[in-house]
């Protein structure tokens, strides 16, 4: 019998929000729909043009992406102060190959990552495709979401970066400058890197300490800044992301030098989408504003239909595309969606799969148009009442 990798789970089984999702079928209200382009959402017209771009036909490959794209996104961070060199910005397909990337680079197998929880279930998963584990960074519910500083200086000896979402996913929360630079001390202090996820950083909702500053700026302690055009444009399909490096001169030089290694054995990137890239981010404005108005629209109904319910609170959303919302916690939150999913045709986020530190918690994606929005919000609301 073959014996497969333990970077893979050795049973893979669905999880019963799936299964009644499947035997379902359509599902009415779906609340948790993550993906713009399924979405209603206007998208310029011509968009998509310079993907015919002759140029495209002929390969010439770098291992960190075309120059002039690389400016390109380079000029994408002037929106928030920062200068950044077109030679630091590194190409990729898409922010999970990223991490990857990242991982290879600051880490052997069976070292440590530090990631933020709740955040993204994504990161046990590809921490444990490049055989790493990881150390939890929790986010305190009871103070905006700060992370506990004390669990990264508990970070064994094994650690080799800390990673932070900006704006986190689920929460919405900014990491607060006084935060940002602790953490940075902490790992000038300890040899560690910071991977700074801002992907939804141009989203911002309520705001908050820190919205309006990226981790590109940093020159305190080896940062990788992560970004792409999945969120930034609205266009996931395309395919391409993007590392900024920044830090101390010396660390900056040895990591490019290591990355442009790595990224040279993939050449992952596609030739036609990076060129066509620069028009892309130019045009994708009217993008983002389409999807901010969206989401701070659905933002102000699900205020106005929560008001009054009793114990149903939404905590305040600093940017993103997500709400999390805290219902009475009468039902676990794996049942509770289930229930909303079986009787209602309302598919919701369970809080569990975020790893959020409450009952009773579900995450809804602002996104959804509106229509769908109101009628799905009025049944879970009905739901609760009936719970009650």
């Amino acid at each position: 019998m073959v014996a497969f990798s333990r970077r893979v789970p050795q049973r893979l089984e669905s999880n019963r929000l799936t299964e009644a999702a499947a035997a379902r079928g359509e599902i009415p209200f779906d609340l948790s729909v993550s993906n713009p382009t399924a979405c209603g959402l206007p998208y310029p017209d011509g968009l998509l043009a310079g993907l015919a771009d002759p140029a495209g036909l002929r390969y010439r490959p770098d291992p960190f992406g075309p120059p002039g794209t690389r400016a390109a996104v380079a000029r994408e961070y002037e929106r928030w102060g920062a200068r950044v060199d077109p030679a630091r910005v590194v190409l990729t397909a898409s922010t999970s190959e990223a991490y990857s990337l990242l991982f290879k680079l600051l880490c052997d197998p069976g070292d440590t990552v530090v990631t933020p929880t709740p955040s993204y279930p994504l990161f046990d998963q590809l921490s444990r495709l490049d055989g790493l584990a990881t150390h939890p960074l929790p986010l305190d519910p009871d103070d905006d979401w700060r992370p506990v500083l004390a669990a990264a200086h508990a970070a064994p000896d094994t650690t080799r970066a800390v990673i932070v979402v900006h704006p986190n996913n689920p929460t919405g929360s900014y990491l607060h400058p006084e935060d940002a630079d602790a953490l940075a001390s902490t790992c000038r202090g300890r040899g560690w890197a910071v991977i700074a996820d801002e992907v939804f950083l141009p989203f911002p909702l309520a705001g908050g300490p820190g919205s309006e500053r990226s981790f590109a700026t940093r020159e305190d302690a080896l940062t990788f800044t992560l970004g792409g055009l999945s969120k930034s444009a609205g266009l996931p399909q395309l395919k391409l992301a993007w590392i900024v490096v920044s830090g101390p001169e010396a660390l900056v030089a040895a990591a490019l030098a290591r990355l442009e290694y790595i990224a040279d054995a993939y050449l992952s990137v596609s030739t036609p989408v990076a060129l066509a890239a620069p028009q892309i981010l130019s045009a994708s404005a009217t993008v983002r504003s389409a999807i901010s108005e969206r989401c701070r629209g659905n933002l102000v109904i699900l205020r106005e239909l929560a008001a009054g319910l009793p114990a149903v609170t939404v905590p305040s959303v600093g940017g993103g595309w997500s709400a999390l919302v805290r219902l009475p916690a009468v039902l676990d939150d794996e049942e509770m969606a289930v229930r909303l999913l079986t009787e209602r045709g309302v598919a919701v986020q369970p809080g569990f799969l975020f790893d959020l530190p409450m009952d009773g918690a579900i995450v809804l994606s602002l996104l959804t148009p509106e229509p769908i929005w109101r009628k799905g919000l009025a049944e879970i609301f009905d739901a609760v009442r009936s719970w009650l």
